[in-house]
């Protein structure tokens, strides 16, 4: 026996070989402007303290010894790879040359990086409230404490199962709210919280979800217990959020970014006997050196947030997303002409659409979704694209990072329109299926057109912001006379393009909020006189 245990630490406590991605050293990082609000940043944190390594380590363990999870859906390359068509249908495998990932496996990690909320879906048995289990084991809890503190949603889950109890004897003796005590779940109180099977949890239970996965904080009779930063995972059978109950809208926005989990390739079942054969679980045998303490999460995470996303990858990111808000059936007025106001309209979507004539849908990016984008969902967009670049031991994020993690965060958010002329295109068919490869190729035909119209070496709307940013003061009225009329002129130009996209409208918008700041100092300099 003691030799099945001894062999047993042999297989899976094996960490992999450091460096798991060799790469040029990074520089120390530069003063960003988060350091100006941490003024309890220790004296280390300029360093490089290896953390990065640490989570590569943890991903290739946890990937090759615990999930198995042989799959490398996030590829990177470093030169041309090889292809191969397979079937009727030409179905295309790529080969790539770069370091890849499985997203199975490396959302989870980076979710635990940076405190996300990570939706876990798939069939019964596929792994899901393991992996969940695992990023509480590597964030330093026990087994017993993980296990104990998944919250199983159920039909019969009151607010009190979720969150604690009132003493019965506080209830009977308090004169007012304020003097009647709660026991609270302890998992309130942990750094990883799991929800399973989160779309069987009654509505109004849902509700009370909400509030602590949203602010951070639990209240029952007005108590309030204030819940640390914590890194969600929540897990769910349904692709769609369906369920013994109807997920709530405002819960699953709150969802930062979403994977699905594999199927088991039965080409590695000899792992399987060798567990069976060994009687082992991997989850007990986790190797201490990958286990991150409180301390070093905390410091991950600032790390993280001081990986640079340059002009050149910024600006691409915001011409991606300023395709999907814009619908001009909505309103006569440029302001309101968004997918929201038909959305509160309360008129069919599909009736409004077919009112847009004369422009190509096709090219149009925005005809394919029902839906922009949340400010909360541009902001997670950039952390998990500073978390993967992180984890790939780089200090900046790539364009390929954003087009790798973007399906992921946005795979809840962006609602298709299958009425759109693009999903009737025979190549196109199976994008109404499956929406990771859609919004990737979304992503992909955005930089295309951003290429296309030469944004990457002349955008007049960027050189008007960078003119305004130099800041105001000292100039002469004849000098915000000449700004003004140069917008003007820009306006003009754009307004003889003939169609208007979505890509167009937030630039005319950011050019008349321009004009109206410079109208302003003006009539201030008018005044002043």
């Amino acid at each position: 026996m003691a030799n099945l245990i001894e062999k047993a630490k042999q297989l899976f406590q094996r960490i992999p070989t450091s460096p798991t991605n060799p790469h040029a050293p990074k520089a120390a990082p530069e003063f960003t402007v988060e350091d100006l609000y941490d003024s309890e940043k220790s004296a280390g944190a300029a360093e490089i303290t290896g953390l990065d390594e640490k989570l590569r380590q943890a991903y290739f363990w946890v990937t090759n010894t615990a999930i198995i999870s042989p799959f490398y859906d996030i590829e990177y390359n470093e030169e041309a790879p090889r292809t191969f068509l397979f079937g009727d249908r030409k179905i295309k495998l790529t080969l790539p040359t770069g370091q890849s990932y499985s997203s199975f496996v490396l959302i989870p990690l980076l979710n635990l990086a940076v405190r996300g909320r990570c939706l876990i879906v798939g069939g019964p048995g596929r792994g899901k409230t393991a992996t969940a289990i695992l990023m509480g084991l590597l964030a330093g809890y026990s087994q017993i404490e993980v296990k104990r503190a998944i919250q199983h949603g159920q039909p019969q889950m009151t607010i009190a199962d979720l969150l604690g109890h009132p003493l019965p004897a506080d209830m009977v003796k308090a004169e007012n709210m304020a003097d009647i005590r709660i026991t609270w779940r302890k998992w309130l109180s942990m750094r990883v919280k799991i929800i399973d099977e989160y779309n069987r949890i009654p509505t109004r239970t849902q509700s009370a979800l909400l509030t602590v996965l949203g602010d951070n904080y639990a209240e029952i009779l007005d108590q309030i217990y204030e819940c640390p930063d914590s890194a969600w995972y929540l897990t769910a059978n349904d692709d769609g959020g369906g369920g013994t109950y109807q997920v709530i809208e405002a819960l699953r926005d709150r969802i930062d970014i979403v994977i699905r989990a594999f199927h088991f390739n039965t080409r590695f079942l000899s792992d399987l006997q060798r567990r069976i054969e060994l009687a082992v679980k991997p989850e007990e045998l986790i190797p201490d050196e990958i286990i991150f303490a409180d301390e070093e999460l905390t410091q991950m995470n600032k790390e993280i947030r001081r990986v640079k996303i340059d002009e050149t990858v910024r600006r691409p990111l915001e011409f991606f997303c300023r395709h999907f808000e814009f619908f001009e059936p909505a309103s006569t007025t440029l302001e309101y002409m968004t997918k929201d106001t038909a959305k509160l309209s309360g008129q069919d979507f599909r009736a409004l659409a077919g009112e847009e004539t004369g422009k190509d849908l096709v090219r149009d990016l925005g005809s394919q979704t029902k839906n922009g984008l949340s400010v909360r969902k541009l902001m997670t967009i950039m952390q998990f694209a500073k978390a993967l670049a992180y984890f790939r031991g780089s200090a900046e994020v790539q364009i390929e990072d954003l087009r790798q993690i973007i399906p992921f965060v946005l795979h809840d958010t962006l609602s298709p329109h299958l009425e759109s002329p693009f999903f009737d295109e025979p190549q196109h068919a199976a994008y109404r299926i499956d929406r990771i490869t859609w919004i990737r190729k979304l992503f992909d035909l955005s930089c295309e057109e951003y290429y296309r119209l030469g944004l990457q070496k002349a955008d007049p709307v960027v050189e008007f912001e960078k003119e305004f940013e130099v800041g105001l003061d000292g100039l002469s009225k004849a000098e915000v006379e000449k700004r003004m009329n140069a917008i003007e002129k820009q306006l003009t130009t754009m307004s003889r393009a003939g169609k208007l996209y979505g890509h167009m409208a937030d630039d005319i918008l950011k050019l008349k909020y321009l004009h109206q700041r410079y109208n302003n100092y003006r009539r201030w300099l008018k005044w002043k006189k």
